[in-house]
């Protein structure tokens, strides 16, 4: 990067730490700092999105695009419809019982260890996620960078762990805004930037991707395998979201800082409807990058530190002769293109159809190519990453945007891992401190006790999440392995509300047990997945675990009802 995108890097992110410690100065009661001041309905929104909106976004998005298309965007249709079912179902509950975190609640309608099991469990899935959102951008920054992984990791967990411990929750509040701000600005100008660099016109690029399936935003064929398609988006999907925004800390803690009820509905209802345009934009950017490098040459690996490093070893010749053949392949592609667009200005379907499967037996060409590449990488490195989707963006930002959009792009995916980690360090820290440590731990302790031990929580979680970025790996793409991650227990821990708030007479001994179940039930699922037990075979993408896990807990809720119930008259 030159002198100026460094500068515009470092200033960006330094500015927006310092600027939430200098806001949120000064002594806080317990109040102040887990809930922080009363918030409008914007802030609460743009702090929901901010939360959602991780460095994984802006990393992944766009390479899930330039490999398969917008079908992703389906993921989010039913968000509104979550979003509203939250504003009229939990946050009143919330506001009514004056909570500081969701598990309160659970302990008021059924028991102590019912509260603390869910907590647990959200402490554990969003104790390793903070991981990820900090190893995740990390790892893709540091090979981009040129930087060693551990002191990224360092860096952007400590200018996290500075401002959430500092200030809580009116620090992370404040220091959204501006982060959204840099975020959303900055990929609308790079998706402007990525149209103007187009080699062909706007709407020739529209019928580019259009004819290779990149714009294929809705699919209405059901396949429980299948992670994205309307039916997934509308029924599991919501599942998830139900979970994430309703019972997840790092989200409740947003909107439990409006200034009323009807504020903080409004907020999450914000969130609803323009999370998905968001995603929109994200996902175009990466199609238009995609159709940019049909027209201009692609690298045969976006992860340029591991072809440097080929290009050094002994099977260099082997490489540079795979090149080759990638070169020669991309401007046969290129004059099929052309030749498609002119049969689209024609509107010569057949010859259409004709150079469409050309293209086809050239990408797959193209695909066996890049494979031949990443064995020759993983046989000069076996420990090397081969999987390169989500260097995509990132290395088309170097490449080809003006000097200075360069250091802003970078600063998008910082100050989105910043956005997102300050949330979970905060709920981590809040959860820790109010449901363990004071309900279980020193229940009798000063006010003051209790602010410095959330300080402390946060900052174990902090140092635990960069321990954990330091010693993870990649698995798949990054943005899948988040949801995943989610997905594997927020089932359960929606299944407890749910029962808590609509299935009045099942009590506190029954939905333990369920729960517990029901978690044993979906890492069965999870592990054995694509081979099944017993004779009995399944293949389920993850998002409908948390349809599974949810109802799986209300199922064995009440069957065990009736039978704890005697249990306990015996």
């Amino acid at each position: 990067m030159s002198t100026l995108d460094w500068i515009v890097l470092f200033v960006t992110l330094l500015s927006i730490a310092s600027y939430g410690v200098y806001k949120t100065r000064g002594k806080k009661n317990l109040d102040s700092y887990l809930r922080g001041k009363n918030s409008n309905w914007w802030a609460i929104g743009l702090s929901i999105m901010a939360t959602q909106a991780s460095a994984i976004t802006f990393l992944s998005t766009p390479g899930q695009a330039y490999e398969d298309g917008m079908r992703f965007i389906q993921f989010y249709f039913g968000l509104p419809l979550a979003m509203i079912i939250i504003s009229v179902s939990f946050i009143p509950i919330y506001y009514k019982l004056k909570v500081y975190t969701a598990y309160e609640y659970l302990e008021n309608r059924f028991d102590l260890k019912t509260r603390t099991l869910t907590a647990l469990l959200f402490i554990i899935q969003r104790g390793l996620a903070a991981g990820i959102t900090i190893y995740a951008p990390a790892i893709i920054l540091s090979t981009l960078l040129g930087w060693n992984l551990t002191f990224t990791n360092i860096f952007i967990g400590c200018l996290v762990i500075v401002y959430t411990v500092s200030g809580g929750t009116e620090a992370v509040s404040i220091t959204q805004k501006q982060q959204m701000a840099v975020m959303m600005g900055g990929m609308l100008l790079a998706g402007i930037i990525v149209i103007q660099l187009l080699p062909i016109s706007f709407q020739e690029a529209l019928q580019v991707a259009g004819k290779m399936d990149k714009l294929n935003v809705v699919s209405f064929e059901f396949d429980f395998a299948d992670r994205y398609n309307i039916w997934s988006g509308m029924t599991a999907a919501v599942f998830l979201f139900l979970s994430y925004f309703g019972t997840d800390q790092s989200q409740v803690q947003r909107y439990l800082t409006g200034q009323t009820l009807t504020q903080s509905r409004m907020g999450l209802i914000m969130n609803g409807f323009l999370k998905i345009p968001m995603q929109f934009v994200i996902l175009f950017i990466g199609v238009m990058v995609f159709v940019f490098y049909q027209f201009i040459q692609p690298p045969v690996i976006f992860n340029k530190v591991q072809t440097e490093k080929l290009k050094q070893s002994d099977l260099a010749p082997q490489f540079e002769e795979l090149e080759g053949k990638y070169s020669a392949n991309f401007e046969s592609g290129k004059l099929a293109y052309q030749e498609m667009l002119g049969a689209i200005d024609s509107e010569d379907q057949n010859k259409i159809d004709l150079i469409q499967s050309q293209i086809k037996e050239l990408k797959s060409e193209q695909n066996g190519i890049r494979d031949e590449v990443k064995s020759l990488i993983v046989k000069n490195d076996p420990s090397a990453e081969t999987r390169d989707t989500d260097y995509v963006f990132m290395r088309f930002v170097m490449d080809y945007l003006p000097k200075g959009i360069v250091g802003l792009l970078f600063a998008v995916i910082f100050s989105a891992a910043m956005s997102s980690s300050s949330s979970e360090l905060n709920a981590l820290g809040s959860t820790s401190t109010i449901d363990l440590y004071k309900r279980s731990v020193k229940k009798d302790a000063s006010d003051e006790h209790y602010v410095i031990s959330s300080k402390v929580f946060t900052a174990f979680w902090g140092l635990g999440a960069i321990l954990f970025a330091t010693y993870a790996s990649l698995f798949e793409n990054l943005i899948q392995a988040v949801n995943l991650l989610g997905s594997l227990f927020y089932g359960t821990i929606l299944g407890i509300f749910i029962v808590g708030f609509f299935v009045k007479w099942v009590k506190g001994r029954a939905v333990f047990i369920a729960a517990l179940l029901s978690q044993a039930l979906i890492l069965l699922i999870h592990f054995r997945n694509g081979t099944g037990i017993l004779g009995i075979h399944w293949d389920i993408g993850f998002l409908w675990y948390n349809a599974v896990g949810c109802l799986a807990v209300m199922l064995f809720g009440l069957i065990l009802q009736p039978i704890v119930s005697k249990k306990v008259r015996i």
